[in-house]
């Protein structure tokens, strides 16, 4: 079903499309398909209530994000049930996931009571200035499959705590996780018209309706840079305000001085987070030349612990790929690397034994002896794969990992303070984790730099992007 002017509704089309596990390919369920007049009705919806929403008070929009946020930590474990079922990850990490969406509402509840304005000091005696900042109005939002509930919440409470309205177009692979979080949102009385959701098979159309409609002000979107650049292509034909989170190339940099079973356990735990497929996964890991052989020994024993299948089974810690195509791209970075000389240490199939065929499983894999030639070092991967390329110098290593145009996530391990604040200036990233592996949180911003995007979610500069300033001039 679709939402729109706080009704569930089909299509205009009456279509529907189907969803399925990626854990064993079955379908789930059908959902509407909605088309480009139901996206147009949205946006007049989302219009209409921008009028009556943007003069509440700030503490009236909290209260509604706040009960949001309750109704979120009550649901918790049937939305992560839903979102292991419908996208693949272990319900530990859903949960996870479930937390980390309610803590973008419980914090922009909070942030909507601190946009502030200001006096500017005027040099004629007779003149005031004021600046003060207003929701923009409705705001487009496009969200991704890999975490199809905290992408979600991540744009639409910094939205909805400013004062703005919101059309969402969840990724085609997760629409029930969206339907599961509008529920909660309508369940904590956000008026008829504020949010409205389209799932669709059609991105594109929904998209270019989106961009094009007057009404629409701004775009929010996170996927991948190729589709982002089309989307701030046409957002600036049409002046529409953009922030667009995208892809990742995370180089994961481990010092001579550094504890090598100790970074080790760090990379493993993040490099297979959600098979890899975050934006933010280590995609190039650096490793001293001096301590290559013990960190990469405790890798090995630490990958071949990990479990692939169903996430809803206990002690599963590797999820499916989120399809056909994600394999192909896996398999073929793996196959064009060890072509070119890389050494296949573990790993480098795709997993069919014990059922796992009737799903999208890759084993997780390490290589060794990356180059610049390979397609690895300069493609985002988005799956089970930890490349290893050593190093000797410090200039050495910051020069290979700023070679890239992403610009999103790195990562540091070290124990001597002024490597890691060197480190920390130097690269050509916007979230950098020193000796921390998950750098993120509802209360700091979070953001790509080059091709890796623009403005920044979360934090007190997530809710600045769905403001405009406004200036009075007085003459008294």
């Amino acid at each position: 079903m679709l939402y729109i002017n706080g009704q569930w509704i089909e299509s205009e089309s009456n279509n529907w499309f189907p969803v399925f596990n990626p854990a064993n390919g079955e379908e789930i369920e059908k959902v509407a398909d909605g088309n480009i007049n139901d996206t147009k009705k949205a946006i007049e919806a989302a219009a209409k209530s921008f009028r009556t929403w943007s003069k509440l008070t700030a503490y009236e929009r909290s209260n509604f994000l706040y009960k949001a946020y309750e109704i979120m930590i009550q649901r918790k474990e049937e939305l992560a049930r839903l979102m292991t079922l419908e996208q693949g990850k272990p319900l530990k990490a859903a949960r996870n996931e479930v937390q980390y969406a309610a803590d973008f509402l419980l914090w922009y509840a909070e942030e909507a009571k601190r946009v502030y304005g200001e006096v500017i000091p005027a040099s004629r005696r007779d003149q005031r200035f004021i600046a003060i900042r207003q929701p923009i109005g409705v705001v487009g939002a496009i969200t991704p499959w890999n975490y199809p509930v905290s992408m979600i919440t991540r744009k639409i409470a910094p939205a909805l705590a400013a004062g703005c309205t919101v059309v969402l177009k969840p990724a085609e692979e997760t629409p029930l996780c969206a339907r599961e979080v509008f529920k909660v949102l309508a369940d904590a009385g956000i008026p008829n018209g504020v949010i409205n959701l389209i799932s669709s098979s059609r991105p594109e159309e929904i998209g270019e309706e989106l961009l094009t409609n007057p009404a629409v002000k701004k775009i929010t979107f996170t996927g991948s840079t190729e589709v982002g650049k089309n989307i701030a292509e046409k957002a600036a034909k049409n002046v529409k305000r953009i922030s667009m989170e995208l892809g990742g190339h995370a180089p994961f940099i481990v010092y001579d001085d550094a504890d090598p079973v100790h970074a080790a356990k760090g990379v493993s735990l993040v490099k297979f987070l959600n098979t890899g497929q975050a934006c933010i996964s280590p995609n190039r890991i650096f490793v001293h030349k001096s301590i290559a052989e013990e960190f990469t020994k405790t890798l090995i024993e630490r990958v071949n612990k990990l479990r692939a299948g169903n996430g809803l089974e206990d002690g599963i810690s590797i999820g499916p790929l989120v399809s056909e195509t994600a394999i192909a791209k896996v398999d073929g970075q793996v196959k064009n690397a060890t072509e070119k000389g890389a050494q296949l240490i573990t790993g480098g199939y795709r997993l069919t034994d014990n059922g796992l065929d009737k799903g999208t499983y890759y084993a997780p894999t390490i290589l060794s002896g990356i180059n610049k030639e390979m397609k690895i070092f300069r493609e985002e991967t988005f799956g089970p794969v930890a490349p290893i390329i050593t190093f000797e110098s410090d200039e050495e290593v910051l020069e290979m990992a700023n070679d890239t145009q992403y610009g999103l996530a790195a990562y540091v391990y070290t124990k001597d303070l002024s490597k890691a604040m060197k480190a920390f200036e130097e690269l050509n990233f916007a979230i950098i984790g020193i000796n921390d592996i998950n750098p993120t949180s509802a209360a700091a911003p979070f953001g790509g730099m080059n091709e890796s995007g623009l403005g920044r979610e979360g934090g007190k500069e997530g809710i600045q992007e769905y403001l405009e300033t406004k200036l009075g001039g007085f003459s008294i």
